[in-house]
């Protein structure tokens, strides 16, 4: 079994080839990198929650994000936040980052205002 000190070198090749576009490594890396550390810290299937899973992301105390703006007309997240992106309002603008402005932040929420918001659900939840 490996020590967690190694597992937590694999999981940064993993990132580092997922950094260098190296999809196919990374995906292969990456959950065999997690699986090895929980096996390290001597985590049982039933420990591994979304919350513990949460806590080991970039950023653990920054809320998810409830709106993203991808601009430049692309509609894709491009692997952004995946994990805290699930339940996120997605708004795509032809607008490239560089004119983005104040009028077309406005338009993008007003979109997202009009949503109905489920988090997953199919009846919309109230107050959001």
């Amino acid at each position: 079994m490996p020590a967690a000190k190694e597992t937590k070198e694999d999981v940064k090749q993993a990132e580092k080839a997922a950094d260098h576009g190296d999809k196919a490594a990374a995906e292969g890396k990456v959950p065999e990198a997690l699986a090895d550390y929980a096996r390290a810290v001597q985590l049982a299937p039933g420990d591994i929650t979304a919350e513990l899973l949460g806590k080991h992301l970039d950023a653990p105390d920054v809320p998810d994000p409830d709106l993203i703006i991808r601009t430049s007309g692309e509609q894709r997240l491009s692997n952004f936040l995946m994990w805290q992106s699930a339940y996120s309002e997605l708004v795509f603008v032809p607008t490239y980052w560089p004119d983005f402005d104040r009028g077309t932040l406005e338009t993008a929420i007003a979109e997202y205002w009009r949503r109905e918001r489920r988090f997953g659900g199919l009846v919309a939840r109230t107050g959001s």
